[in-house]
């Protein structure tokens, strides 16, 4: 591994200034040191890979030396969550939540997102600005909580939504990187709200209340408990789903809608394509040029349990190991103008290396919502360019590295309802 000067150090740190994110720091050490490096912190010294052959080492082919499991916030909150678990514990989760998320189901879903679109979109009034990161949370959270556990929080929107905040917050990046044991007062009674909400749920299904909602097929909470599975174990998979898939379709939303923005030739024409017809191969294209710009998990977090080796280095054991989505997504090497907005090199199918594109991970634990995720972004997408216009308000947007990667301080669009539409 290249040993680093004082000077990169310097423009790391002016990097982490000028886009308050620690992504210009990692664009920094990409470029100037390459696809393996460490971080040069204090206390803090992960090491850091991309590209296709390393995202292939991590995602498949040793992935048995790396461990999901960490001493981070994300394991305080998820305890014995699917997506924090190795081995033998993960199959069996995740064997059991696969079937509601399965490709099949997806179509059965469509007339439900539609509907929880609307009802969001419904508030709006002609001519106001609204946050569309903000909204667009609204719809992921109504689709998941309904998709995943059969429950219409439409009502409980007030009660649910600072605790889920703040949930999110605690397990987004922050000085407990460097100091593990830091107080980290204004959490223990949202969280704990969250958590009653979730166990009430669960009490609810157990004595039956809310069977006679279900569709025919079971949903995930039911596969859960009919599979045995305690109390705890099923909140901590419920939480981790409604984290995870909420947040993820939240960010994908978002930085759709802040992409088409800032490229106003491409909204204008995916719109007409959208009003135009039934399926819109611009749309896809759209979504998939947003999870490479902006991959809502843009980074991922590995504990070595036995040393790696990559072509530039190796990892011992015991050290904390990141695979960089975001750097993989943006290498010039991989990628023609890669920090450009070009849905159209989605158009004719890629022409990338294998793994050079993982919006979603890969191997046998990529994300498990994949299909789903796509399909809600298509449905709800396609839904509001057909009722609404939009019209950005040109306000500077930068990426936030929090628990998914956010435009910050959100996406403000000027709204108002299509009086005709096909």
């Amino acid at each position: 591994m290249k040993s680093i000067p004082p000077s990169l150090g310097r423009a790391a740190l002016r990097a982490l200034l000028k886009e308050r994110s620690p992504l210009g720091p990692l664009k920094v050490m990409a470029k100037h040191v390459g696809r393996f490096f460490q971080i040069p912190l204090p206390g803090f010294r992960p090491y850091v890979v991309f590209g296709p052959e390393a995202n292939r080492k991590v995602l498949v082919t040793e992935r048995g030396k790396l461990l999901w499991r960490n001493t981070d916030p994300v394991t305080d909150l998820l305890r014995r969550g699917v997506l924090i678990v190795d081995g033998e514990e993960h199959d069996r989760y995740r064997a059991l939540m696969e079937p509601p998320l399965h490709p099949s189901q997806l179509p059965a879903y469509t007339d439900m997102m539609i509907r929880q679109t609307e009802r969001v979109a419904s508030t709006w009034q002609d001519g106001q600005i609204v946050d569309m990161l903000v909204e667009s949370r609204k719809i992921a959270l109504l689709i998941i909580m309904q998709a995943l556990f059969s429950k219409d929080v439409w009502d409980d929107l007030p009660r649910i939504w600072d605790p889920i905040l703040k949930a999110i917050a605690y397990i987004s990046p922050g000085a407990w990187i460097l100091w593990r044991n830091i107080p980290r007062p204004g959490y223990k009674k949202h969280l704990q709200t969250l958590d009653d909400y979730l166990y009430q749920i669960i009490a609810s299904r157990r004595a039956n209340v809310e069977r006679s909602t279900l569709d025919v097929q079971p949903d995930l909470l039911q596969h859960l408990l009919d599979a045995g599975l305690t109390d705890d174990l099923i909140r901590d998979q419920m939480l981790t789903m409604l984290i995870a898939g909420h947040d993820t379709s939240t960010a994908l939303l978002a930085w759709t809608f802040a992409l088409l923005g800032e490229h106003p030739e491409v909204f204008s024409t995916l719109t007409a394509e959208v009003i135009a017809r039934e399926k819109s191969p611009l749309l896809d294209q759209v979504i998939k040029e947003s999870l490479r710009l902006y991959p809502p998990i843009h980074i991922g977090n590995r504990r070595v349990a036995e040393e790696i080796h990559f072509d530039e280095g190796s990892v011992p054991a015991g050290e904390r190991l990141f695979y960089s989505i975001y750097l993989t997504h943006r290498d010039p090497e991989i990628w023609e103008n890669p920090d450009s907005f070009c849905p159209e090199r989605f158009a004719h199918g890629r022409k990338t290396p294998p793994m050079s594109y993982v919006p979603f991970g890969g191997g046998p634990r990529a994300c498990i919502g994949a299909a789903f995720g796509q399909a809600e972004a298509r449905v709800v997408l396609a839904h509001l360019l057909r009722n609404y216009q939009f019209q950005f308000t040109n306000h500077p947007i930068h990426p936030h590295m929090g628990a998914t990667l956010e435009p910050r301080p959100g996406v403000m669009m000027r709204v108002k309802r299509r009086q005709v539409h096909r």
